[in-house]
């Protein structure tokens, strides 16, 4: 596994990024981090809800399908939610501002990013 800090690190240089995170969905663990301006111990055991609900929707709706990413759209920020289809049990927690970032361009760099992390 390449070093996780390093990787989340190459994610803060899309125009309007804060921080960054790998977790661990299975125990909503912080595995790696990277900038500020969002406690992320508390984000990545929350986000690690927002999953399980997430899957546990899917299969009660009986869709055959994976989650890619979860976008959630707030006023001053996007927070984008990207499973790592390699690792299943980690994702990618990534935090900008909504007025400095592309969205486009941010959900790129988390998916190129996602094969460092493994």
């Amino acid at each position: 596994m390449a070093n996780i800090n390093d990787a989340l690190k190459k994610l803060l240089d899309v125009d309007g990024a804060m921080c960054a995170a790998v977790v661990d969905a299975n125990s909503g663990m912080l595995l790696g981090s990277a900038g500020s301006g969002v406690d992320l111990e508390v984000a990545a055991a929350g986000n690690t809800e927002v999953v399980r609900a997430k899957a546990k929707t899917m299969k009660a709706l009986g869709l055959n399908d994976k989650i890619e990413d979860i976008l959630i759209s707030l006023g001053k920020h996007y927070h984008i939610i990207r499973l790592v289809s390699a690792k299943p049990g980690l994702f990618i927690y990534y935090v900008l501002d909504r007025s400095k970032a592309n969205l486009a361009m941010a959900r790129r760099a988390c998916s190129d990013i996602e094969a460092e992390v493994i």
